[in-house]
C-alpha cells in the first residue's frame, strides 16, 4: 500500500474505532468463559480472532497516519 497522510479528522476516527474495537474484544475474552453452547463459543472465537487481525490493520493505518502512539 503506497503511503497515504491522513487528514487530522481521519486519524482520530481510527483511533476512536481502534478504542472501540478494543473494547469489544476485551468484552469478548471476558465473556467466553461464561459460554456453554459449543457452537457460540466457535462463533465468539472466531469473532475475537477476526477482530484481532482488525487491530492489527487499524494500527498500521495509525502509523501512517502520523498519529502515532505507544
Amino acid at each position: 500500500m503506497k503511503y497515504q497522510e491522513y487528514a487530522p479528522n481521519e486519524s482520530m476516527q481510527l483511533r476512536e474505532i481502534l478504542t472501540i474495537k478494543n473494547i469489544a474484544i476485551t468484552k469478548m475474552i471476558a465473556m467466553s468463559p461464561l459460554v456453554s453452547d459449543l457452537e457460540l463459543k466457535t462463533i465468539l472465537q472466531h469473532d475475537t480472532d477476526v477482530s484481532l487481525q482488525h487491530l492489527v490493520d487499524l494500527k498500521e493505518l495509525i502509523k501512517k497516519s502520523g498519529l502515532n502512539y505507544k
